[in-house]
């Protein structure tokens, strides 16, 4: 277990571009404008606990951290931030957070519920938060302590753009296959399987063509997994099987997994391309800009904000946040230096697909959307 304590931001980036979202149930997630804090009360503590991918996964963590860390700036205060090394900190991070008198624990991740859900219970009086979770490990539809706040995303609308997307590029280059591989098999990994699946089905529907998707079938919901988020020999092994089926273009779903998948593709000497998750992979990671093609976003850096500016008024609302595309909680990286050589009219159409999802015209159904 680490203990940090920081103001400094990390640096959240925004990619240009393409760059598509928005709306979803509770509050949106806002650019908060900075008022030096002058709302916050004068204990005000805001903590948060990490999966065990660490800050420094290029993804989820490091999303949360620097949207911590941003508001923590924006406040004038110091927060503590728990990094675990495994699945057994969880819990001591936790209670820790607690006897430091944290007024506000971000959970970061689906992996902390339960953990989360025990703590919140015992401890009222404290205000949580959980990304990518709705706590709700009873399964009855709600969450299962009514100080926590759900920050959850429905990738699989930003997942769409993405399959499209990959889907045209593989048809131009006439290789005409796409992959994907998952960490752990997860509601929160599987919505982005599903959502790219589906964006290429359209693609195949509007141009008469025959992409295949390799790794992932949505309608059985069986598809290529690692086990874990740790970027190690059984996730190159799986980013290789994936390759074997001769993809051009590969979504690892998974934090640092996308390290295996960029090794297997180097060892293959081939010009297979990676998708990013979470965060813009090409900007977080330069060791892989000039494989990556694009990444499918999640705000979460800016819900973690936003959540701990409003917890430092006392206005914390428990009601769950869902990110979309029309509250641009999610959405679609640039695509940098391959934009050049995109298929001509491919960005419109992919902007269009997203003005009808945000429209509701086009309707992207996951069985693991929030």
């Amino acid at each position: 277990m680490t203990i940090s304590t920081t103001k400094k931001l990390l640096g959240a980036t925004v990619a240009a571009g393409v760059v598509f979202a928005l709306a979803g149930c509770g509050q949106a997630p806002t650019e908060s404008g900075g008022d030096g804090g002058t709302d916050v009360a004068s204990d005000f503590l805001p903590c948060l606990v990490s999966d065990a991918g660490g800050w420094n996964d290029k993804s989820f963590n490091q999303s949360a951290k620097e949207g911590m860390d941003k508001a923590a700036e924006e406040l004038d205060v110091k927060p503590l931030e728990f990094e675990s090394a495994n699945d057994n900190d969880y819990a001591p991070n936790l209670e820790t957070a607690v006897s430091e008198g944290c007024s506000l624990i971000v959970s970061v991740g689906f992996k902390l519920s339960a953990a989360t859900v025990e703590s919140a219970l015992a401890n009222p009086e404290i205000d949580y938060a959980i990304i990518d979770d709705y706590a709700d490990t009873d399964f009855d539809g709600t969450t299962d302590a009514p100080n926590i706040k759900p920050l959850v995303f429905d990738t699989a609308q930003a997942a769409y753009l993405g399959g499209y997307a990959a889907a045209g590029w593989s048809a131009e280059s006439g290789v005409n296959k796409v992959g994907t591989f998952g960490g752990m098999q997860i509601p929160s990994v599987a919505v982005f399987m599903d959502g790219f699946q589906l964006g290429v089905e359209k693609y195949n529907e509007d141009k008469s063509a025959a992409v295949q998707v390799f790794g992932w079938d949505s309608a059985t919901q069986k598809g290529s997994f690692t086990g874990g988020f740790d970027a190690n020999d059984t996730a190159k092994q799986t980013a290789q099987g994936v390759l074997d089926q001769g993809v051009d273009v590969i979504l690892p779903v998974g934090g640092p997994i996308y390290q295996s998948a960029a090794a297997a593709i180097a060892d293959s000497g081939k010009d297979t391309l990676l998708v990013g998750v979470d965060s813009d992979l090409a900007v977080a990671d330069e060791t892989v800009a000039d494989v990556t093609l694009f990444s499918i976003m999640k705000a979460i850096d800016v819900a973690v904000q936003d959540a701990t500016i409003a917890a430092s008024k006392g206005d914390f609302d428990p009601a769950p946040y869902v990110g979309t595309l029309e509250n641009e909680g999610v959405k679609l990286s640039g695509f940098g230096s391959f934009e050049g050589d995109l298929p001509d009219g491919l960005l419109d159409e992919i902007a269009a697909l997203q003005e009808q999802i945000i429209a509701g015209d086009i309707t992207v159904e996951s069985p693991n959307s929030p």
